[in-house]
């Protein structure tokens, strides 16, 4: 008895111990990876110092020395605020993005399973078409071959209603003047309200037995409530007009902007539509069923019973498209779009060091990629079954 408990206590020596050798192989991986590190910064370093490059950031308080078109970027600010302002157009068009591919391919993947044969089909056919080209030649096809021949030169601009100026040259769309701070809070609270007025409804849904009909109380809500508050900011809309061969007032959409936006839209759009078709079709066919049995329309039981199943599956695939489509923005160099990397390789153009500059390039969108990834893990959080 003494015995086997002494051998029960015997530890094997370190060459047969499985977690010795765990540990020991992490360890090397990890000792590995930093030597390479090491190895590749000292020979940054070396070269950078045999050629009189430096290799630090003080290139960020030197002038730009370029402007960027539709940005109030002047020659003598620093690099700095260049990036910031690159950051800023990925940001504008990666979100306008996201909203665009979310909508359209919701609506192309319900599209997918419709029992009308032509609607499917096309559907299909855009499914398709779309994911299966290059995105950089869908770029060139949107700018060369789409915003730039069909918009009319500035001279003869599509003026509507004096909302709006479209041209070849650029766009005028309706904006705000004052602080975006307040509009940003405008939309905040329009979106408080709204989602207090969906959650009263479900109140009155679980209380009375009626629809709740969330969308079409939520929705006037959030109008009402943000007009309102604009009135009582007293916030301004400012029209665009054409002035010779110039856009003035309003917000300029250029047209490196429309395309970039039109292809990153219909290009995500078309994956995302594969994921929602998939995630309504794995929703177990008894809930359509018993959709049916309680006399549903085809809208709400895809609305009510279907739709809200299919996104608690498709929220993280559907997350790594908008990641994508933020990355993928990057693309826009070729048409000379001034978002994040148009910018920093200018700044490299006008003598900034590559290395430091575009390591900081890499570290901004890291960055940016991890907030979409935090966003989607808390929609994800939110939308999850809780189990009792």
């Amino acid at each position: 008895m003494t015995d086997a408990s002494t051998a029960v206590r015997t530890r094997p020596p370190l060459w047969r111990d499985v977690r010795a050798l765990s540990w020991a192989y992490q360890l090397a991986v990890l000792g590995g990876v930093l030597a390479l590190l090491f190895w590749l910064y000292r020979n940054v370093q070396a070269t950078s110092d045999q050629i009189g490059i430096p290799v630090g950031f003080d290139f960020l308080d030197q002038p730009s020395a370029f402007t960027i078109p539709g940005n109030s970027l002047r020659t003598s600010q620093p690099v700095s605020d260049a990036l910031w302002q690159g950051l800023g157009n990925t940001i504008r068009v990666s979100f306008v993005g996201i909203v665009l591919a979310t909508i359209l391919g919701t609506l192309i993947g319900i599209a997918r399973l419709s029992s009308n044969w032509l609607l499917s089909t096309a559907a299909r056919l855009y499914v398709e078409v779309l994911r299966n080209l290059p995105l950089l030649v869908i770029i060139f096809v949107t700018y060369s071959a789409i915003v730039l021949p069909v918009f009319p030169p500035i001279e003869d601009a599509w003026i509507v209603g004096d909302l709006a100026v479209f041209s070849n040259r650029g766009n005028g769309l309706p904006w705000f003047e004052g602080s975006g701070w307040a509009v940003i809070g405008v939309a905040l609270l329009a979106a408080a309200g709204a989602w207090a007025s969906a959650r009263w409804r479900r109140s009155v849904s679980d209380r009375t037995g009626e629809l709740a009909r969330t969308g079409a109380w939520a929705i006037p809500a959030f109008f009402v409530v943000a007009v309102a508050l604009w009135l009582a900011f007293g916030l301004e809309i400012t029209l665009p007009e054409r002035q010779g061969r110039i856009i003035s007032g309003g917000i300029g959409v250029g047209p490196e902007y429309l395309a970039l936006l039109l292809a990153l839209s219909l290009y995500t759009a078309s994956h995302i539509a594969e994921i929602v078709r998939a995630s309504i079709q794995s929703v177990h066919r008894g809930q359509n069923e018993a959709a049916s049995a309680l006399a549903l329309s085809g809208f709400q039981r895809m609305w009510y019973v279907v739709l809200p199943q299919a996104m608690r599956i498709a929220i993280p695939p559907v997350g790594n498209q908008y990641a994508n489509l933020m990355k993928n923005s990057s693309l826009g160099a070729v048409i000379s779009y001034f978002e994040l990397t148009t910018v920093t390789r200018t700044t490299v153009g006008n003598g900034s060091p590559a290395v430091p500059a575009f390591l900081l390039a890499l570290a901004i969108y890291l960055v940016v990629s991890l907030v979409i990834s935090a966003f989607v893990n808390l929609a994800n959080r939110r939308m999850r079954l809780v189990e009792r």
